[in-house]
């Protein structure tokens, strides 16, 4: 369903990313590991078409993501792919529910149906009581399930993830983490998982590990 194939990512003459091969399959949860500046952050927005590669090229649906005009490139990452960061990115004058609505109003969905079906995620989050609260009056916990609400609604194909439970406890971490991919997993929804965490990592279908670069293919484990 989406693939790399040998991309390299220079910035400007720093390379970043080397010859990083690799598949990801509809519903599976992939996690890239690494330290920080060892580039798994910048293959992910190659991945996620934010970022044009140097060489070699990414597909998606059999597509290449560079060979797209950006028209169409803008309307596949609003319409099939999702994106949770490491600290939320919330809209901190929107109510919860607006925030996690956000996509579907893009996508040029009535206010309404939006919320309605905002509503019911931020439900299977844990967070149907907050709703009308201002994004800015939640706990960082809760500002993370909203990002990740936020990033389902719309019920795309993948969801990128960058460190998406970084800011978080080691309690609050596992929490969030365990509704996300539930979610995900219910709705058919990939997932590629960039983290530093080996617990976070323990918690995906196939694993990776980038280094200075250099991606490398750990044995695929069933969780």
């Amino acid at each position: 369903m989406l693939s790399a194939t040998d991309v390299d990512l220079y910035y400007g003459e720093t390379l970043a990313v080397r010859g990083a091969t690799m598949s990801i399959s509809r519903g599976e949860v992939a996690a890239i590991m690494g330290q920080s500046g060892s580039g798994k952050s910048s293959l992910l927005y190659c991945l996620a078409g934010v970022v044009p590669v140097s060489d070699g090229e990414v597909r998606f649906e059999g597509r290449v993501l560079d060979y797209m005009e950006d028209e169409e490139l803008s309307m596949l990452r609003r319409e099939r792919f999702g994106f949770v960061f490491q600290y939320g990115e919330l809209l901190p004058e929107l109510t919860v529910e607006e925030n996690a609505a956000l996509p579907l109003r893009l996508l040029g969905q009535r206010k309404g149906a939006a919320l309605a079906a905002a509503g019911e995620v931020l439900g299977r989050l844990g967070l149907g009581k907050l709703r009308k609260r201002r994004a800015s009056e939640v706990s960082g916990g809760q500002s993370q399930r909203i990002a990740v609400a936020r990033a389902l609604v719309h019920k795309p194909t993948v969801v990128f993830a960058d460190e998406p439970t970084g800011s978080l406890d080691s309690a609050n971490a596992q929490a969030v983490l365990g509704e996300f991919l539930a979610v995900a997993r219910s709705q058919g929804t990939a997932v590629v998982l960039v983290t530093h965490d080996a617990k976070v990592a323990a918690r995906a279908d196939t694993h990776y590990t980038m280094h200075d670069g250099v991606l490398t293919a750990d044995d695929r484990v069933t969780t």
